[in-house]
């Protein structure tokens, strides 16, 4: 979405006056609120999932789906917190009680104060072990704080963590004691006022930037492991070939006895297994795949097992010779997989993966590429999704609550979401897979506020090696953390030039990470990228879209249109403030409209130019900005979703020409 200043006019966006729209009872309501001692930092209105949320129910899920182990502790609830200076130790006193996993700034967290870059916030909480984990590590798992952690048990530090987006874990055990044992965190974050990976954060938020987000943001959790474990499995489906190759990475070196059994099902039935050395990859066919899409959403499960195997190469002559010589070999493979397992497993985790491509190829325009789902032409019909929640700010509120955005938008037609410049929850795409939604996935922005390159801009940002690399460390780190998920069929690189540099380096960097998927490396304005980038995407929030220039080797998309704004009276962020829109519908009525003759637009560029995708601005309004389908509080739609849907019928006609 577009920068404030220079490139909102630019866009023509429009502030509306929201004051007239509020009902006396509204701002009643707020008085009430503070009078009753009330959080208000962080805005009045609220969600009805949100309403529910207890310190015994908070995100009870287990929050890693693509790696799930059956035994684990949830450490979400009601947690010590302290905001301190920068010259403090450890807090003499805490300051009160905070909900995790919500933001300190949020509503939910029963906090809602502003932290500052110069401020430590810490948390403090105790835990037992269960008793059935001895003689197993204990992990003490993350997922999600930001920017900085630090973490002590027992008043001894076992590690740190920089990126506010990704997943991160500690090995306790030598740390741990009998009974009660003391956890405490401290984070960092600067903010708007320094460089990392960010996103739309501010410290002064308004139009299309949001309130800051400082601390544990997503679920904390203990799982009990062995020593050597399953750290990944990378599942890779090749739907030409009617294979998925599958990587097993474990946590320390593994011995020529310590293999992985596989075993595929499909809708419960077992229907392939394999036996394969640690830390090594294989192919495993898949008979007649089942392809996913979003009309079908087929999901294939997965269990893998740490086993101990006979050793393979006893009695080979010259054994260890024998056994070096055949590492990553096709020998190698045939070996492992007639080993025999001697025992019970000493680790198991569950995931899955889909048979579905994404890729580009020839479309049902003569000359211009499209997008392709398992080889064929496939309209993706999205939204621009920020993820924010009135209540809860990054935290949705609940699992509930953030799978019914994705319910909202297949109901309205909609087969794909951008996950704009924010990660969600693992349980997100873990929802996506399963509802059938395919996802577009955005780097975070990050930079200094100079180092935002503008729509004339004809050069990118010059970063220093510390931020490149941390950007790059956080880029490596999403996509480690997200390329399980079938549901994500493109990595978005870069925004507007919000911080954007050496665009093309990271977007090879990107596809030779993740080759089975697509790549992005500049959604609107500073194209530097056309041979490595497999879009050229254009952002238009023009009345009527703009068509983006036919390309010979690239799909062409619009990776953001839309921004109609209609605020809708007692569901607004800050009673009597204005709100912002690109564009102002008068009602209702107006405002269908308005998007009818979007939809129009991006239906005769799909058929006359071969369009291949659309992001319409956006999934819901996000505190000041009222450009959503939906209010902030997702209690109201601006239109119904079965007129959004009709009126994007006719995308699907195009995909059924010869």
């Amino acid at each position: 979405m577009q920068r404030t200043g220079e490139s909102m006019r630019k866009m023509a966006g429009l502030l509306l006056g929201a004051a007239a729209l509020l009902t006396t009872s509204g701002v009643a309501d707020a008085q009430q609120a503070q009078a009753r001692g009330a959080p208000v930092y962080t805005g009045l209105v609220t969600t009805k999932w949100g309403h529910k949320v207890t310190p015994e129910n908070a995100w009870r899920s287990y929050p890693r789906p693509q790696l799930k182990r059956g035994a684990w502790q949830n450490l979400n609830g009601q947690w010590d917190y302290a905001i301190t200076g920068a010259g403090v130790a450890r807090p003499e006193r805490m300051d009160g009680k905070i909900l995790v996993p919500f933001p300190v700034e949020s509503r939910l967290s029963g906090v809602a104060r502003r932290i500052e870059p110069d401020d430590r916030l810490w948390y403090r909480r105790s835990f037992t072990v269960p008793a059935d984990w001895t003689g197993q590590r204990v992990m003490l798992n993350f997922g999600g704080v930001d920017h900085e952690a630090r973490v002590w048990v027992n008043g001894a530090i076992v590690g740190a963590h920089q990126g506010g987006f990704d997943t991160f874990g500690f090995d306790i055990t030598d740390q741990l004691r009998t009974g009660e044992n003391e956890l405490l965190v401290q984070v960092v974050d600067p903010n708007s006022a320094g460089s990392q990976p960010r996103g739309k954060q501010i410290l002064e938020p308004s139009g299309i930037w949001y309130t800051a987000v400082s601390g544990i943001w997503q679920t904390v959790w203990l799982e009990p492991v062995p020593k050597l474990h399953i750290a990944d499995v990378r599942a890779t489906p090749d739907i030409d070939r009617g294979v998925v190759d599958v990587q097993v990475a474990l946590s320390v070196w593994a011995d020529d006895t310590d293999a992985v059994r596989l075993t595929v099902r499909s809708s419960g039935t077992p229907i392939a297994s394999t036996i394969l050395r640690g830390n090594r990859e294989t192919s495993i066919a898949i008979p007649k795949p089942h392809l996913w899409s979003p009309e079908d959403p087929f999901l294939y499960d997965v269990t893998a097992e740490l086993v101990t195997v006979r050793d393979p190469y006893a009695g080979a002559k010259e054994r260890n010779r024998t056994a070096y010589d055949a590492r990553f070999t096709p020998g190698e493979r045939d070996t492992y997989a007639a080993a025999q397992v001697v025992g019970a497993p000493k680790d198991r985790v569950e995931t899955y993966f889909a048979m579905r491509k994404i890729s580009v190829g020839p479309g049902t325009v003569a000359g211009q590429p499209a997008l392709l789902l398992n080889n064929k032409p496939y309209f993706q019909n999205g939204t621009l999704d920020q993820g924010w929640w009135p209540d809860g700010l990054w935290t949705p509120p609940s699992e509930e609550a953030m799978r019914s955005d994705l319910v909202f938008l297949k109901k309205a037609g909609f087969n794909m979401v951008r996950k704009h410049i924010k990660v969600e929850p693992a349980r997100y795409y873990h929802d996506a897979d399963r509802l059938g939604m395919l996802i577009w996935q955005d780097m975070p922005s990050g930079g200094g506020e100079d180092q935002f390159v503008t729509g004339s801009s004809k050069s990118q940002a010059v970063m220093s090696s510390d931020m490149m690399a941390q950007h790059q460390n956080e880029l490596t780190h999403m996509i480690g953390d997200l390329r399980a998920f079938p549901s994500i069929v493109m990595w978005v690189v870069n925004n507007e030039g919000w911080g954007q540099y050496d665009s093309a380096t990271l977007a090879r960097y990107v596809k030779g990470m993740d080759p089975g998927r697509l790549v992005n490396a500049d959604s609107g304005w500073l194209d530097v990228a056309p041979d490595v980038s497999d879009v050229f995407d254009i952002h238009t929030y023009e009345d009527v879209p703009n068509t983006p220039q036919r390309q010979s080797r690239r799909a062409i998309v619009l990776g953001e249109y839309g921004g109609i704004g209609l605020p809708v009276a007692n569901h607004l962020w800050r009673p009597g403030k204005d709100v912002w829109g690109y564009q102002a519908a008068k009602d209702e009525g107006d405002y269908l409209s308005r998007y009818r003759r979007k939809m129009e637009g991006v239906i005769r560029q799909a058929k006359e130019h071969g369009l291949s995708a659309a992001v319409y601005t956006q999934t819901s309004d996000v505190e000041d900005e009222i450009n959503g389908l939906l209010t902030f509080d997702r209690a109201a739609a601006k239109a119904p979703a079965e007129q959004l849907r009709k009126i994007a019928a006719p995308l699907w006609e195009l995909e059924s020409r010869p």
